[in-house]
């Protein structure tokens, strides 16, 4: 059974039913990933957890070694991936504490190393990228849902902004023109690294507050806010990787 690559995002950054665990620092050619790999086992399957921001929470989503950090779970045997993010609800039904399993993806980042292919490391190629994230492990994180009770958003398109900074509500009303349900700030490049090495990959997105200019937050985002939403809703996202894990491992 391929081994299941966890990626956490803010909010994320152990997971405390880990058994056996141990942790491993790693180098790429592309430099090191954010963090040291954490390696153990969740309900019976190998997982290795990697913090997408690094230890502390230091790296902004533009600063990321986005193609360090894939290739190092590659390397490692990951084959298979879900990555948790947080994200802003553009669409008003997706209020915050819910919990997103997106289809789709609209990348607005611009200046990050986005591709393996480029001379450097490998040939250049150009890949398939209509759907861009894996049914296999989507399915997955639903049935894991189903089996937890827990009601999955199925679907959706995400929006990759460059943050750091939140987005004006005139870029959320664009956004939402062009199709975006939500917004976060790290699902580009690293979907599409995922799937240029081979990744089965899916995320899996909690909507930690509505994005700007949308619902109670027409005015403004209360930060301190998100910090409650977050905290709530990874006890619940820790339940869906725990049941992910287990129909792995069986």
């Amino acid at each position: 059974m391929p081994v299941l690559g966890i990626i956490g995002g803010s909010g994320l950054n152990r997971i405390a039913e880990l058994e056996d665990v141990r942790r491993e620092v790693l180098s790429t050619s592309y430099g090191a990933p954010s963090a040291a790999l954490t390696f153990g086992r969740l309900c019976g399957a190998e997982v290795v957890f990697l913090a997408r921001h690094g230890d502390g929470h230091v790296f902004a989503p533009h600063r990321i070694n986005y193609r360090a950090n894939i290739r190092a779970l590659h390397d490692c045997g990951v084959r298979d991936v879900v990555a948790v993010t947080t994200v802003g609800g553009i669409l008003e039904a997706l209020e915050p504490g819910t919990l997103v399993v997106p289809d789709q993806i609209i990348d607005y980042t611009h200046g990050r190393a986005s591709t393996f292919f480029d001379g450097v490391d490998q040939p250049l190629d150009h890949v398939d990228f209509t759907q861009p994230f894996c049914e296999t492990m989507r399915g997955r994180l639903l049935r894991a849902g189903a089996d937890a009770g827990e009601e999955l958003h199925n679907g959706g398109v995400y929006g990759a902004t460059q943050g750091p900074r939140l987005e004006t509500a005139a870029e959320i009303r664009r956004m939402a023109r062009d199709g975006a349900d939500v917004v976060g700030m790290t699902g580009m490049p690293e979907a599409v690294l995922a799937r240029e090495i081979g990744l089965c990959y899916a995320m899996l997105a909690v909507v930690v507050n509505a994005a700007a200019g949308i619902g109670a937050n027409r005015q403004g985002i209360a930060l301190e806010d998100i910090r409650a939403v977050s905290d709530a809703a990874m006890k619940r996202v820790a339940i869906l990787l725990a049941g992910v894990a287990g129909n792995h491992g069986g």
